[in-house]
C-alpha cells in the first residue's frame, strides 16, 4: 500500500506515503450507487449531511474512494480525524497482533478493570506526548465528552477549593437531589463567540458557532466573551489587531466580574487554540498568555480545547506550545486524531473520589492500540516537520491566490497544514467546494465563509501544490 522505505532520493521521497498518484473521477458526485444507498439509508435515519458512500477497502493513503469508484485527494480526512490517512500498514499490523486481541474482543472497562499492559499503553502513547507540565490522563471516548468532564473537573476543583479541602455538608450532599443549592452551585464557564466545544448539554452552553447547534435545547446562563476579528494579512494590521485583542481582554475581565457580582462566578475559562468550527479564527500567542493570566487572576481553570487542533496538524503536538505559557493550562482536551477523547490535567485538578468522572469505559482500549501506533510512527518519519513543511506551501499558495481572485477569497491563515481561506460570501463557498469535489479534491467547510483544510499527517509538498492547482483552476473557472 505504502513505500515506508525512507530514501534520499527527491523522486522517492515525493512520494513516501501513497500508492495512488492522482485523483480519477468516474462520475458526479454523489454517484449513482451512492444515490442507491441514500435511499436505502434515508428510510431509518437523517442523511442530509452524507456526501457520498465511502469504499474504505479501495481508500489509501491520502484518497478516499467512493463507491462508485470516484478517487478523491482528500483535505478533510473524516472530520480532521485520520492521522495517517486511509489504510496504513502500521495500524493494520497493531490490529491484527495476536497481542492486542484480548482487548479487541472484550472492550475493558478501564476504570474498574484494566488490562495489565494498560499503564505501559499509556506512557507509549498518550503519556509521552503530554502537553509540557500535564502528566495526568483521564480517558474519554469522544471530544464532546472530554469538554464536558473537563467542566465537572473544574467544577469540582473550584468548590474543593472554596471549601478549603474540607468535606461537603450534609445540607450540600442532600439538596443535590434536587439541582438545588448550595449543593448544585450556581458556577459559570466563560466561552468565546464562535467557538465549538461539543453538542452535549454543558458543551452546547459554551458552543457558540451555528444557531441549529443549539435551537430547542436548554441552555446555562454562561458568560460569552468577542473572541477577536482578525484582518489580514497579519503584517499589515498590526495595531488595528492589537487593540481588537485588546478589546475582547477587557470583555472577558468585564464579564468575569460581572458574573461574580450576579452570584455566578466563573469557575472554567474554555477556549480553542484556533475556532475551528466556528470559521477557523486565530488569535495571537499574547492573547491567549493573557487569558491564562486573567484565569490564574480570577482563579478560573484554564481549559484548553485541543480537540481539533491536537496531533501535529499544526506544526506543534499541541497547537498551544505555541503560545509559550509561564504556567501551563490546568486541563488540556484531545480527540479526532488521537482517536480518542481525553483530558490532560495538573495534579491539582485529579478528582479522587471514584466515579464522580466516570463512564462504563474510560475510553476505549482498541483506540490505544492505535494511538502508540500512532504515535510510534510521527516520531519515526518526523511528521510534525511534514506538516511544517507542507504547510507552507499551502499557506503560501492560498496567499498567492487571495492577490490572484481578490473578488473571491480573502484572508488566507493558517498553522502548519490547519489551514483556511474565506470567500465573498457563502453560496460562492459551497459551489467551489462542490466544484473541487467534482475534480477530485475533498475540503470542508466552516463558519459562514471559509472553507477549511484538513489533510492526514501523511500529506506532502506535491499534494498540496496539486490541490493549489485545482483551486487556482476552480477559482479561474468561476
Amino acid at each position: 500500500w505504502y513505500s515506508l522505505q525512507q530514501t534520499t532520493t527527491e523522486a522517492n521521497h515525493k512520494h513516501r506515503f501513497d500508492t495512488y498518484d492522482q485523483p480519477s473521477m468516474k462520475t458526479a458526485i454523489p454517484g449513482p450507487r451512492s444515490k442507491e444507498l441514500l435511499q436505502k439509508l434515508k428510510h431509518i435515519q437523517d442523511v442530509s449531511a452524507v456526501q457520498f458512500f465511502t469504499d474504505f477497502q479501495q481508500s489509501k493513503g491520502n484518497y478516499i474512494v467512493d463507491v462508485d469508484g470516484n478517487r478523491l485527494l482528500d483535505l478533510f480526512c473524516q472530520i480532521a480525524s485520520l492521522p495517517l490517512g486511509y489504510n496504513h500498514p502500521k495500524l493494520a499490523q497493531a490490529l491484527l497482533n495476536p497481542d492486542n486481541m484480548g482487548v479487541l474482543i472484550n472492550r475493558p472497562a478501564l476504570g474498574i478493570n484494566p488490562p495489565a499492559e494498560f499503564p505501559n499503553q499509556l506512557h507509549q502513547s498518550i503519556i509521552d506526548v503530554s502537553p509540557p507540565g500535564l502528566k495526568n490522563i483521564t480517558l474519554m471516548s469522544c471530544g464532546s465528552c472530554s469538554n464536558e468532564n473537563a467542566y465537572k473537573m473544574g467544577f469540582i476543583w473550584y468548590m474543593r477549593k472554596k471549601r478549603n479541602g474540607k468535606p461537603p455538608t450534609k445540607e450540600e450532599i442532600e439538596s443535590t437531589f434536587f439541582n438545588k443549592s448550595p449543593g448544585s452551585p450556581n458556577l459559570s464557564v466563560l466561552s468565546f463567540e464562535g467557538g465549538f466545544h461539543g453538542r452535549t448539554l454543558g458543551c452546547l452552553s459554551s458552543t457558540h458557532s451555528k444557531a441549529i447547534h443549539k435551537l430547542d435545547i436548554p441552555a446555562f446562563d454562561w458568560p460569552t466573551a468577542p473572541f477577536p476579528k482578525l484582518r489580514y494579512p497579519l503584517e499589515n494590521f498590526q495595531k488595528e489587531n492589537q487593540l481588537e485583542e485588546e478589546r475582547c481582554l477587557y470583555k472577558v475581565k468585564q464579564l468575569i466580574n460581572e458574573y461574580e457580582s450576579k452570584g455566578c462566578p466563573v469557575a472554567v475559562l474554555v477556549v480553542e487554540p484556533i475556532q475551528a468550527e466556528g470559521g477557523d479564527n486565530h488569535a495571537s500567542a499574547s492573547f491567549f498568555r493573557q487569558l491564562r493570566k486573567i484565569a490564574k487572576e480570577t482563579g478560573a481553570a484554564f481549559l484548553v480545547d485541543e480537540v481539533q487542533t491536537g496531533c501535529v496538524a499544526t506544526g506543534h503536538m499541541w497547537a498551544h506550545e505555541s503560545w509559550q505559557l509561564d504556567d501551563p493550562p490546568e486541563m488540556v482536551t484531545f480527540s479526532k486524531k488521537m482517536q480518542l477523547g481525553g483530558i490532560y490535567h495538573k495534579d491539582e485538578m485529579r478528582v479522587d473520589e471514584s466515579y464522580r468522572v466516570f463512564n462504563t469505559w474510560m475510553g476505549d482500549s482498541s483506540k490505544l492500540v492505535l494511538l502508540e501506533a500512532i504515535i510510534d510512527y510521527i516520531k519515526q518519519e518526523d511528521l510534525i516537520s511534514l506538516a511544517k513543511e507542507s504547510g507552507k506551501i499551502l499557506q503560501t499558495g492560498l496567499r498567492e491566490l487571495e492577490v490572484k481572485y481578490p473578488n473571491i477569497i480573502s484572508r488566507a491563515r493558517g498553522m502548519g497544514t490547519f489551514c483556511a481561506i474565506d470567500f465573498v460570501d457563502t453560496q460562492t463557498r459551497n459551489e467551489i467546494i462542490a466544484d473541487l469535489k467534482n475534480n477530485g479534491i475533498m475540503v470542508g467547510s466552516c463558519g459562514d465563509l471559509a472553507m477549511r483544510i484538513r489533510p492526514a499527517l501523511i500529506f506532502e509538498p506535491y499534494h498540496a501544490d496539486y490541490f493549489i492547482d485545482a483551486f487556482d483552476n476552480s477559482l479561474s473557472n468561476h
